[in-house]
């Protein structure tokens, strides 16, 4: 009689095992969307149910912050059998109510002009300092009330990291602007707190450096304050069952070079590297390149890369698809668009049809 029972059991744990391997093997296919409290329910429901006919398997929603909004939509959103993750703008906390009381939480330039009142490139860079008790303190505690959240896969990290050292080279014309070095009025974060506690490490003044873009001290101790940001909200998400994941720039060495974001050194399950190669002026095989280069520099990590493609940057769906095809081929466990409502029904075709060539 025990034999049967073993057998049974390696049976189900056959079965099993195959299952989970089939459910880390599966490549996934992603959304972000930005969500409207004045939106029904049936609009969301007509929205989502699109998602998941075009080939769309998990959908990143910005409820700006809003966890009981996020609470309403993820019913939804699962209903329709799409997985949601809570998109969060971490750092970057434009119209942020709580932190616009307190303007000592806010990042200070090199020419000494606080985030608060003087925003670098657009209005809505209101970038918190990742190194002030109270600012941290509350992007975390931000954090833990998505992570809070029934049925959602993981709060999503946005703009975790500095302002732009250096923009994309297509959007330099824009702001009518040629960076070849570092300019001081986008060079963050020089307030007190910073140099204080740059001080107490370092003994030297940031702010007093013959050439700081050549200081490995000062910009390693910027790459280790949102480092420090990402480890503490994925020890409190992890606490609540959830994941941590993040979009974050094209590549390790790109990402610490352009924004102060090192991001194969942080303890996150996923992370999304917007590989928007128009923004590079780069050709599609760049999506390649990019996502080949986080894999490699994430070797030996349990951290994945799910790829993230800007579709208005695509000229015809045949890019669509061989941008899905080089993420896929370099490594990547599946890819997001930017963003949900950018897609047309050719691009859904395009998803769709790709997708199940991939089985």
């Amino acid at each position: 009689m025990k034999l049967p029972k073993l057998l049974l059991f390696l049976l189900a744990f056959s079965i099993f095992s195959c299952t989970k391997k089939e459910e880390q093997t599966i490549f996934k296919f992603g959304v972000w969307t930005t969500a409207d409290a004045k939106k029904s329910d049936a609009d969301y429901t007509k929205e989502f149910k699109k998602y998941k006919d075009g080939g769309i398997d998990e959908v990143l929603i910005n409820t700006s912050t809003d966890p009981k909004l996020l609470s309403r939509l993820v019913p939804l959103a699962t209903k329709e059998g799409l997985k949601v993750h809570a998109w969060i703008m971490a750092m970057n906390r434009p119209g942020d109510s709580i932190a616009l009381q307190h303007p000592e939480w806010y990042q200070v330039s090199k020419e000494g002009k606080s985030c608060f009142d003087t925003r670098p490139y657009v209005d809505y860079y209101q970038w918190l300092c990742p190194t002030r008790k109270e600012s941290r303190e509350h992007v975390l505690k931000l954090v833990e009330e998505l992570a809070k959240v029934d049925g959602i896969e993981s709060v999503h990290l946005d703009y975790i990291r500095f302002p732009d050292i250096f923009l994309p080279i297509s959007l330099l014309p824009k702001y009518n602007l040629v960076q070849d070095v570092e300019l001081p009025q986008f060079d963050f974060c020089y307030c007190d707190e910073c140099v204080k506690a740059f001080e107490k490490i370092h003994h030297k003044n940031p702010k007093e450096s013959h050439n700081t873009s050549i200081d490995m001290e000062w910009k390693n101790f910027r790459l280790n304050a949102i480092q420090a940001v990402v480890n503490d909200a994925y020890d409190i998400v992890h606490k609540h069952n959830k994941n941590l994941t993040a979009a974050v720039f094209p590549y390790p060495e790109m990402a610490d070079h352009m924004v102060r974001q090192r991001w194969d050194k942080w303890n996150i399950d996923q992370v999304y590297p917007m590989i928007y190669n128009s923004f590079y002026d780069e050709e599609i095989d760049w999506v390649g390149y990019a996502t080949k280069q986080g894999v490699a520099d994430l070797k030996d990590k349990k951290t994945k890369i799910n790829t993230g493609i800007y579709v208005p940057g695509l000229k015809t769906d045949k890019e669509l698809k061989e941008a899905i095809l080089y993420a896929k081929e370099n490594g990547a466990v599946g890819v997001s668009f930017f963003d949900g409502n950018a897609l047309s029904e050719s691009n859904f075709k395009t998803i769709k049809e790709t997708k199940a060539s991939l089985k």
